[in-house]
């Protein structure tokens, strides 16, 4: 997908951060955008900064861990124009603390936004795009921490782990649909997820509960919400299905195929 000018954008996720920058990206490249958020306020500001530049936005308002609020998104965007080209899964909401202090609402709320976000993206729009038999693009965020385990962010881990295999699986069966696959693995970059808890709904608080008291130190530089939406546009432009921001995650990454390596040479 070379050009995006009048081309159809969703984005979730896009009160605030990765989302909104992707947004104001998408909408700079000439596409029409479908900003979905629960934070009416923050995908409000989104699609005012999009108008205020000439460009042609809605706000719709999406609980992506809900099929219905995704398949209703899906109906408005096609509704009013016809077409969705690219389509970003970008939710999410992050915890931190220990796998054996895990309680059942953690991961439900984390699945539920993290993962089943993403397959209800896929569940709403997929099939009405191959219908459409237009070339798309999806974009998938997941996080480095779906390709590196980090000791004190296993829910987390889980789920993007999960959004980085069911994107290379993803891109294999869309491949004859015209239809490119990339899947977004940043490490730091200066968005408000590590206060996702303000977005949490009050069926899945854990009552009583005292938040973690240690943070987690995160390696290399945080980088901004814009040069990481740069990096997507390139990718959606040039077909590519790892959009990887940070080269600290180099040496990590090597590490880990490493250990693999001698576990295959040990078990001969």
């Amino acid at each position: 997908m070379e050009h995006l000018t009048d081309k159809v954008a969703v984005v979730t996720g896009a009160g605030s951060g990765i989302g909104r920058a992707v947004c104001l990206a998408l909408a700079r490249a000439g596409a029409r955008v479908a900003a979905a958020d629960v934070d009416e306020a923050g995908m409000a500001g989104t699609v005012a900064e999009i108008e205020k530049a000439g460009g042609p936005a809605i706000a719709v308002k999406t609980d992506v861990s809900r099929l219905g609020d995704v398949e209703a998104l899906a109906e408005r965007v096609f509704s009013r124009w016809g077409a969705v080209h690219v389509l970003c899964n970008n939710a999410g909401v992050a915890l931190r603390g220990g796998l054996e202090t895990a309680t059942h609402r953690d991961w439900e709320w984390l699945i539920g936004v993290n993962l089943w976000g993403v397959v209800h993206g896929i569940e709403a729009f997929v099939p009405r795009m191959i219908r459409g038999g237009e070339a798309g693009h999806i974009v998938n965020t997941a996080s480095m921490a779906g390709l590196i385990a980090s000791q004190g962010l296993g829910v987390y881990n889980t789920t993007k782990y999960a959004v980085v295999g069911l994107s290379e699986t993803l891109q294999k069966d869309l491949r004859p649909y015209n239809i490119g696959v990339s899947v977004l693995c940043p490490m730091g970059v200066a968005t408000s997820i590590r206060t996702s808890e303000r977005n949490r709904p009050s069926s899945l608080q854990n009552a009583g509960a005292a938040p973690p008291t240690a943070d987690i130190t995160l390696i290399g530089r945080t980088l901004s919400p814009e040069h990481v939406a740069e990096r997507v546009l390139r990718a959606i432009r040039a077909n590519q299905l790892y959009i990887i921001t940070h080269e600290e995650g180099l040496e990590p990454l090597r590490r880990r195929f490493q250990r693999m390596e001698r576990g295959i040479q040990e078990s001969r």
